[in-house]
């Protein structure tokens, strides 16, 4: 994933909110969690899980399409509220940190939230 800067100057930079890539390959943290929103979207991405499950002894028990569609629909619903949650967090301590920090990291904080709202979007 590349933001706009990304792509305008072919450099690779961090993410807005300061947090980098970690050496060898490794994984961005946030910059805080919300203890209460990890544990709601945690409860929310196993009943996803179970959701999804259903859906696949669906399809092998050949059940009606319009069926599984609903359900289908039920689980991308409960992805964009996981997601919506996971915004909620990104802008409250990710992106608040970095417009605080300086022009510079406001700027590529803008670039990644404009990127993730289009992204999001579809």
């Amino acid at each position: 994933m590349t933001n706009a800067h990304e792509r305008q100057t072919g450099t690779l930079v961090g993410c807005g909110c300061g947090t980098q890539e970690a050496p060898n390959g490794g994984e961005r943290k946030a910059v805080a969690v919300d203890a209460d929103a990890k544990a709601r979207n945690q409860r929310r991405l196993r009943r996803i899980e179970g959701q999804v499950r259903g859906l696949q002894k669906m399809v092998e028990d050949d059940r009606y399409c319009a069926d599984i569609l609903t359900q289908i629909a039920s689980v991308h619903e409960a992805l964009r509220g996981v997601g919506r949650e996971l915004m909620r967090n990104h802008l409250r301590h990710c992106a608040a940190a970095a417009i605080q920090k300086s022009p510079a990291d406001a700027e590529a904080m803008y670039d990644e939230l404009v990127d993730m709202m289009h992204r999001n979007s579809r």
